[in-house]
Formats: structure tokens, C-alpha cells, sequence
């Protein structure tokens, strides 16, 4: 009996031991590799470090679309690799120099690295803006060429340089070494917030109720911005009017028929279910709750 005790009092201590080894230590997110990067790793815990710096909503969309930020990681961290290749160092800081100190050393090197990198502004040439000019000048309010050449150089030198920019580290990533967790990326993201169906759309259409429907997208910040406003009318009103949210890229057709060209788009519609109104872009709470009183919602 007593050895039957000892041996159940040994399995209890190992699988005791093996699930704290587990938690504390395979769980661990310093131990979680998202990726490797020139043989450099970026963990579990640095991912979460940097979504704790993201405000709402971009946090949740980059919780939902992990890779979306990690694409970003991986860039800083080849930018941060090449400025170390080059010997080059972040400038000291100065008691002066209140935008340094806002930026991290990370930030700070990647910085002096553009500016080895591109000394210069691109060139701009009359020729250039002359052609620019000529493809925008029913937009130009009948403004001359003249009038126009410095806006028009500073656009054209911007673009030129964001080009550069963009072939640079372009290089860099294809000649960099990078592997990512595939699975333990698709493990960490978030379910995306849900959105109402064409079923959906049709009953309340026929609800007999006044109707708001949102047409935009997971991936739209506004739209993720108007979401908890819509929440909380919904949960004020929602006996007396329906509010949908519909996901543009999941029904096309809908977008189609309904014309939407811009996100986010507020279709407003009465009673019997026809359009009486629309907003493009974000409502304010109180200026929504307005309109559907004003199309029959009612106090």
C-alpha cells in the first residue's frame, strides 16, 4: 500500500513538474519565435510590446491581422541590422533636442541611415512638373503653371524619394534571411469583430422599424472607429430602429447595388424601407441618433 502511495506521489510530482515546465517555459512568449530574421529572433514578447503602443482601433486590427505588423517588425529590424552593418550611430541626444528624444534608439539609427543613404532630395525638372501639370489641370481651379511649379516640385520630388525609399528596403528584405512561424502567427490572431448578412439586411428591411446600415470593412479605421458609437444605439434604441453593419469586400453586390463608393458609408432608411438618407464617411453619436428620430424612430 505504502509503495502504491510513494509511486502515485511521484507521478502526481513529475506531471506536476512537466505542466509548470510547459506553462512557464513552453508557454513563455520570450520563448515563442514569430520569426527569425538574419539569424535575429523577434518573440512572442516583443510582438506584444509593440501592440501595447498602438491606440484603438489599430490595435485590434493588428491583433486580428498579425502578420500586418510583423511585416513591419521584420523591416525595422532589417533596417536596424544594416545601419549596425555600416558602423553607423545614432546621434547623442541634447537637452535641445526635443524630437530625438521622443525617438528610440532603434528609430534614431534607422533615421541616420536614410540620411547616409539619401544625402540629397531627388531632382526635380521643369519638364517633369510641365507634364504633371498638363495631367492635372482640370483640377488645378485655373491656377497658371506658374502658380502651381512649387506645389507641384514638392509633390513630384516626395514621390520620387518614397520611390527610392521603397526599392531600398526592397533590396534589403530580398536579400535578407527571414522565416516566419506560420502557425504560431495564425495561432495569436483575433477573431474579427462580426458583421450582419444579406439575410440580415432583407428582414430588417421589412421590419417595419426605421434602419441604419453601415457599409464597411474590418480592414477601414474610420468604419472600426464608428463600430462601438453604432453599439451603443443599438443598445439605446435598438426596440425601435435596427442598425446592420455590412462588410463591403464580403458582399460586393451589395455595395454595388447600394452605390458605395467610399468607407464609411451610413445608408439611412425609413420605416418602409426606402433610402431617405446617407452620410459618407464617420457620424457623430448624437447627430445619428437625430436622424433616425427624424425618420420615425421615435424618443
Amino acid at each position: 500500500m505504502k509503495r502504491k502511495i510513494i509511486v502515485l506521489t511521484v507521478g502526481v510530482g513529475i506531471g506536476l513538474v512537466a505542466l509548470l515546465f510547459y506553462f512557464f517555459y513552453l508557454e513563455n512568449p520570450n520563448r515563442k519565435v514569430l520569426a527569425h530574421v538574419n539569424e535575429e529572433e523577434i518573440t512572442l514578447s516583443h510582438f506584444n510590446e509593440e501592440i501595447k503602443k498602438l491606440e484603438s482601433p489599430i490595435r485590434e486590427m493588428c491583433q486580428e491581422n498579425p502578420n500586418q505588423l510583423l511585416e513591419q517588425m521584420v523591416m525595422k529590424r532589417i533596417l536596424v541590422q544594416e545601419a549596425q552593418r555600416q558602423g553607423i550611430t545614432p546621434p547623442p541626444k541634447t537637452y535641445k533636442d526635443e524630437a530625438k528624444g521622443k525617438l528610440s534608439p532603434e528609430d534614431a539609427l534607422i533615421g541616420e541611415l536614410m540620411k547616409k543613404q539619401f544625402p540629397s532630395p531627388p531632382e526635380v525638372t521643369r519638364d517633369e512638373v510641365k507634364t504633371y501639370y498638363t495631367l492635372l489641370k482640370d483640377k488645378m481651379g485655373g491656377r497658371s503653371l506658374e502658380q502651381m511649379t512649387p506645389m507641384l516640385e514638392e509633390a513630384i520630388r516626395e514621390g520620387k524619394q518614397q520611390e527610392q525609399i521603397g526599392q531600398f528596403m526592397k533590396d534589403l528584405l530580398k536579400n535578407a534571411k527571414v522565416e516566419i512561424n506560420q502557425i504560431l502567427l495564425k495561432k495569436i490572431a483575433a477573431k474579427p469583430p462580426e458583421s450582419n448578412t444579406e439575410e440580415d439586411l432583407k428582414k430588417a428591411l421589412t421590419s417595419g422599424k426605421p434602419l441604419l446600415v453601415d457599409f464597411g470593412a474590418n480592414s477601414c479605421i474610420p468604419c472600426r472607429q464608428l463600430r462601438p458609437v453604432l453599439k451603443e444605439i443599438s443598445m439605446e434604441y435598438g426596440e425601435k430602429t435596427k442598425i446592420l453593419v455590412i462588410d463591403v469586400y464580403q458582399y460586393q453586390h451589395l455595395a454595388r447595388e447600394y452605390k458605395i463608393m467610399v468607407l464609411p458609408t451610413l445608408v439611412f432608411f425609413d420605416s418602409k424601407g426606402k433610402e431617405v438618407y446617407r452620410q459618407v464617411g464617420i457620424m457623430e453619436k448624437e447627430k445619428i441618433v437625430a436622424k433616425l428620430k427624424e425618420i420615425g424612430m421615435g424618443s
